[in-house]
């Protein structure tokens, strides 16, 4: 089993009927296409992730695997739609317990396909901890970030200041990444990659192309990589 057409299909209508009773009458759509099919995915990663990052999760299990919610937190949102509109799946260091540890991320919509790697808004002492990285190991965030196959894959993105944080050399050599709030580069791909058979060996090789930038986030944070 593995994404389809019809995985993209039901997303497009989820997001046109983001109500609690059409999904209800929708659910065994979503488990069929959208659940049972990225679990199955997920179940073909474990090895090659294993060889790759064998500190990172990945993990097949319904509830508290590696496949995120459908549904949203809106306690402190304007939206209040329930459901999110996207697959989302993330293999996250062992050593975290949320969003925020380093990680490699698939991001499946109809509107927007990518593979993100690295640290999405990490929590202060973190930041913190990867900034001085930086400041003290120039020579290693440099080697991290202009390998060719990393840069022919990845872009960095994310939310930066913009001033420079209080301690930090305004004329260092990576000033603007020392802004940066997120630590993570992006790979976008067209829908089409997730529905072929090589989808899994698709992934691997982006992420194996970002082997070094992770080695050297999780070098900066003092957990383990291998």
């Amino acid at each position: 089993m593995r994404f389809s057409a019809d995985t993209f299909a039901f997303l497009a209508a989820l997001a046109s009927h983001n109500n609690r009773d059409w999904f209800a009458a929708n659910k065994a759509r979503y488990e069929q296409h959208v659940r049972e099919p990225a679990l199955a995915w997920i179940a073909g990663m474990q090895s090659p992730m294993l060889a790759l990052a064998p500190q990172f999760e990945v993990s097949s299990k319904q509830i508290g695997g590696s496949l995120m919610r459908v549904f949203r937190d809106t306690r402190f949102s304007h939206d209040k739609t329930p459901y999110k509109t996207n697959i989302g799946i993330q293999f996250r260091h062992g050593s975290g317990k949320d969003v925020h540890a380093p990680g490699y991320y698939v991001h499946l919509s109809p509107t927007e396909c990518f593979l993100g790697v690295g640290m999405w808004h990490p929590e202060s002492e973190p930041l913190k901890a990867i900034r001085h990285y930086l400041c003290d190991n120039p020579n290693a965030w440099t080697k991290a970030i202009s390998g060719r196959t990393f840069k022919k894959s990845f872009a960095l993105q994310g939310d930066s200041l913009q001033r420079m944080p209080r301690g930090f050399d305004e004329s260092h050599q990576h000033a603007a990444d020392i802004k940066r709030k997120d630590f993570i580069a992006v790979h976008p791909f067209a829908a089409e990659a997730a529905i072929r058979k090589t989808f899994n060996k698709y992934c691997i090789t982006r992420f194996q192309a970002a082997e070094e930038f992770m080695h050297t986030l999780c070098d900066a944070v003092e957990v383990a990589w291998d």
